[in-house]
């Protein structure tokens, strides 16, 4: 098939692109370089199934594609919060002219969207149909808020126009290709770590985060786009629970570094906790992760040590 993948430079992005191309299929990557890399996808540039395309989102484009992977948007706090007008537009703008593009061409279109929906839960762990606990007003309204209105606007685009949706809710997840200034914990501890500055942890260290090994998460992608008995919203994440300060005493034991572990106040409406139900990605889709914390850590911290001697 011809694969679309907005955000195909980024992080995730970069390694759908990869995984489409491995499994036979053309992609067209979408980015416009504000947190994607051209460095993330030089290696598949030779590749004739690969074209490459710099645009921007909130900006319509005619393509004729058989799948789109909606995947564009900054989605750490430092770059959503950078420009967070901009934030939104790309989340509903972006929903809008891809819905459209794939309701002119009837092609198949998923959203990623995110664990953010839920917000700051007052359920736990999160399922499907719980609607959350966010702030419409706060500091990170902007990409929780901009994700709630795509998923709406998926929803409402398959009812009315009869769009063939899918809807993946993404909970934290890290990997090679992270960028290592973008203000996640695992690349903030792991660089921090590496270069023997003091590890920043915000609050206590009680809140609790659940981490999902990037190839595991692009699994759920692909599993969700081919079958054909749910649209979603499925959570797809590691169900496994880790404060802050278990996550920060795991880096400092794999990198063998002498950081001392500081505190700093926890910035607003960050939350407590988040953990995904994944009942209905075993059932639905057969999916589960299989790569373990210590060993998608190992992985990763071999990218950044790579990186940071670069």
């Amino acid at each position: 098939m011809r694969c679309l993948v907005t955000g195909g430079a980024g992080f995730l992005g970069s390694h759908l692109c990869e995984r489409l191309l491995n499994d036979g299929h053309e992609v067209i990557c979408l980015d416009n370089y504000f947190t994607g890399r051209m460095a993330n996808v030089n290696h598949l540039r030779d590749n004739k199934s690969f074209e490459l395309i710099r645009h921007d989102v909130t900006e319509p484009i005619l393509l004729e594609v058989d799948r789109i992977f909606n995947l564009a948007c900054p989605a750490s706090p430092i770059h959503y919060q950078y420009n967070p007008v901009k934030t939104i537009k790309t989340s509903v703008m972006g929903a809008i002219n891809m819905l459209g593009m794939a309701k002119r061409v009837h092609a198949r279109i998923l959203q990623a969207s995110t664990s953010e929906v839920y917000g700051d839960p007052a359920v736990h762990p999160q399922t499907e149909d719980y609607w959350g606990n966010v702030n419409p007003i706060g500091i990170r309204s902007c990409y929780d808020e901009g994700k709630r209105v795509a998923e709406t606007l998926f929803m409402d685009y398959h009812r009315q126009n009869n769009v063939d949706i899918r809807i993946v809710r993404i909970f934290n997840t890290y990997g090679p290709r992270m960028l290592p200034n973008d203000g996640r914990v695992v690349s903030n501890f792991i660089v921090q770590a590496l270069k023997g500055e003091d590890i920043t942890i915000y609050g206590d260290g009680s809140q609790t985060r659940s981490f999902c090994y990037v190839d595991d998460l692009i699994e759920g992608f692909v599993r969700m786009m081919n079958q054909e008995k749910i649209i979603g919203p499925v959570n797809i994440g590691n169900p496994g629970e880790f404060t802050m300060l278990e996550l920060a005493k795991e880096v400092l034991d794999l990198t063998g570094s002498n950081s001392k572990i500081v505190y700093q106040p926890l910035p607003g409406d960050d939350p407590k906790m988040r953990r995904p139900n994944i009942d209905l990605a075993k059932s639905a889709l057969g999916w589960e992760p299989t790569i373990p914390l210590r060993k998608g850590l190992e992985k990763t911290i071999c990218y950044f040590d790579e990186l940071l001697k670069g």
